[in-house]
């Protein structure tokens, strides 16, 4: 078979060219709707002789449509007839999001399918050639840069393994002639003939018109991602050289010295890469521009920070720190931990306490049968390192351990009784005179 004629046609051949690419170990997960793109992967990817894998279809419900039910009974026994392992996943969409319905959705889905994942599990996605076009003509319009004009990926790390798109050189109407050869039919979802979403007024109302006058419009769109994939592997090696010359001397922050230097193209370039590599969402470009004129440019005293949804980044005695946006935290909680070895979760702190972290000597704690609770600073609190003679404040024992200022409240405060017995992460205290 010619490269030609397998981006022409679909079949199993087709498929397995590409497959050969992926990983060899794990499962393979189908993300699998029942609609043709999907239902074209399962079948010929089951058709397969010698797979040596696991096969299952994850056919995630939404929800939001009156037909999911029927959709869910259809896809589990047209994977039955594949002889394909069968699993639904009910998720639930917030209508309301601000992301928007269908983003909401999209977002729910891959959730669910990463929760189902085992370490070197491959899921495959049936996304092809015309799905990548129209990916590339949104980010256009949306003014995006390498990374949204890159298009979709073949393979990217996902959850505990890859996310595959093995269809990237089919077309839509060679995926349903694979199936209409096979007398497959398939399903409609009605809310994809809706103009509403604007992908589905490029796919309905532009690019028949752009593929009238250029036939080759589709590929011609999907090779420009693909050149684009390209310019975003060197910015992103350019700007991993960056990081490594603005680096902080704490450990995952960036000097804010060493990027006031740098000229807007590659300050820019550097705060995506590192934002990307913390799995952080990059900020829009008006935001990166508010990164040098509000956050890099404010005095040496100030500690400024600009938020984006997904991320935020805060400033302190000359280092430029990037988190996810802090939760709510009420400090004057008090919370109970009998110490019998059960983790201590606190979510809203997005971390949990297990004995094991503790320096305190957790044997005679218990035998002495004192309250013990988790606290956090409130100020005013006092601490004698073992081995001192005073004790100290608290605020400045952090403050000189260079501790960042959001940080000192949601540290956890070990008390037994009304006496603060540990620091977690930082100090034990001997018990203060009374």
């Amino acid at each position: 078979m010619s490269v030609r004629s397998r981006v022409e046609s679909f079949d199993a051949e087709a498929l397995a060219f590409e497959l050969r690419k992926l990983p060899d170990s794990g499962r393979w997960l189908i993300g699998f709707s029942g609609g043709a793109d999907s239902y074209a992967l399962l079948h010929a990817l089951t058709s397969l002789d010698g797979l040596g894998r696991e096969v299952i279809a994850l056919h995630v419900h939404h929800g939001l449509q009156p037909q999911a039910e029927e959709w869910a009974l259809r896809c589990a026994d047209v994977a039955c007839q594949t002889g394909a392992q069968f699993q639904l996943l009910r998720v639930s969409v917030q209508r309301m999001s601000e992301q928007g319905p269908e983003a909401a959705a999209r977002s729910a889905r891959y959730e669910a399918l990463a929760q189902q994942m085992r370490p070197g599990d491959v899921v495959l996605t049936a996304h092809h050639r015309d799905d990548q076009a129209e990916t590339l003509l949104l980010q256009l319009l949306r003014g995006a840069g390498p990374a949204g004009l890159a298009g979709m990926p073949p393979l990217v790390p996902f959850g505990k393994g890859w996310h595959a798109r093995p269809l990237l050189g089919q077309t839509r109407e060679t995926l349903q002639e694979y199936l209409k050869r096979r007398g497959l039919g398939w399903i409609e979802d009605p809310s994809n003939s809706s103009l509403d979403p604007a992908r589905n007024y490029l796919r309905h109302r532009i690019m028949p018109a752009l593929q009238a006058r250029w036939p080759a419009a589709g590929r011609t769109l999907a090779r420009a991602a693909g050149h684009q994939a390209e310019t975003l592997e060197l910015t992103a090696t350019l700007g991993r050289v960056d990081m490594e010359a603005v680096a902080a001397d704490e450990p995952g922050a960036l000097s804010v010295s060493a990027l006031r230097v740098l000229s807007r193209a590659r300050l820019h370039n550097v705060l995506r890469v590192w934002l990307t590599d913390k799995g952080l969402p990059a900020p829009n470009a008006a935001r990166l521009e508010q990164v040098r004129s509000r956050v890099l440019a404010a005095a040496t005293d100030a500690q400024p920070h600009l938020r984006w949804p997904g991320g935020e980044l805060r400033r302190y005695r000359g280092a430029l720190y990037a988190m996810t946006p802090l939760s709510p935290h009420d400090p004057t909680q008090v919370i109970d931990w009998d110490l019998n070895g059960d983790p201590l979760d606190l979510p809203h702190l997005g971390c949990r306490l297990c004995v094991a972290d503790l320096r305190a000597d957790v044997e005679g704690l218990r035998r002495a049968g004192r309250a013990i609770s988790i606290r956090f600073r409130r100020g005013g609190e006092r601490c004698r390192v073992r081995g001192t003679a005073h004790s100290r404040a608290l605020k400045s024992m952090l403050q000189e351990a260079g501790v960042p200022p959001w940080e000192r409240d949601r540290i956890p405060l070990l008390y037994v009784g009304e006496q603060l017995h540990e620091v977690i992460g930082y100090w034990l205290c001997e018990e203060l005179d009374s």
